[in-house]
């Protein structure tokens, strides 16, 4: 049997008028968008805390600060595949990955094949192996009242034992 590593990761950014909204990398049509140093891409943001951590390699911040011009702007996809080379580095490889995504608006469901399949790509993994879920606040807190996303996941890593595997 393999040596596995569970890690979890949380973000949060507001939201406001006149910025994008990227979610798992991909761009969501909506009047407003995340406000962060990068894309503020708030899912992946989790997702990379979630395998930095499963190896206890501090967080995204650590390793991306935003007081870094040269992440002004970068595409949280180029973050994550950073990350995960950190994990291919570590003798591990992503086993799976679960992130739930807390918006009240807008509903984002249409896009959910699209994110696992943009995460899938750039993990190297199967798109069985990602699940992206959507959730409300039921109108209550920061989220509920439209100021702000929250995003949290969760991965299993896996070392193989056999080296060739």
């Amino acid at each position: 049997m393999g040596n596995f590593r569970i890690g979890l990761g949380y973000d949060v950014h507001r939201l406001e008028e006149g910025y994008p909204l990227w979610l798992c990398g991909v761009q969501v049509e909506c009047e407003f968008g995340a406000v962060g140093h990068s894309d503020a891409d708030t899912p992946t943001h989790a997702l990379c805390d979630a395998l930095l951590g499963a190896l206890a390699l501090g967080d995204i911040g650590k390793h991306f600060p935003d007081t870094d011009p040269a992440y002004h702007g970068i595409s949280s996809l180029l973050l994550l595949k950073q990350c995960y080379e950190m994990v291919k580095n570590g003798g591990f490889r992503l086993s799976n990955a679960d992130i739930v995504i807390a918006l009240q608006r807008p509903k984002i469901q249409p896009y959910i094949e699209q994110m696992r399949t943009t995460l899938a790509e750039c993990l190297q993994a199967p798109v069985e192996s990602i699940s992206v879920k959507a959730t409300t606040t039921e109108r209550l807190g920061f989220v509920g009242e439209g100021r702000g996303i929250m995003a949290q996941a969760v991965v299993l890593l896996e070392k193989p034992v056999n080296a060739s595997e």
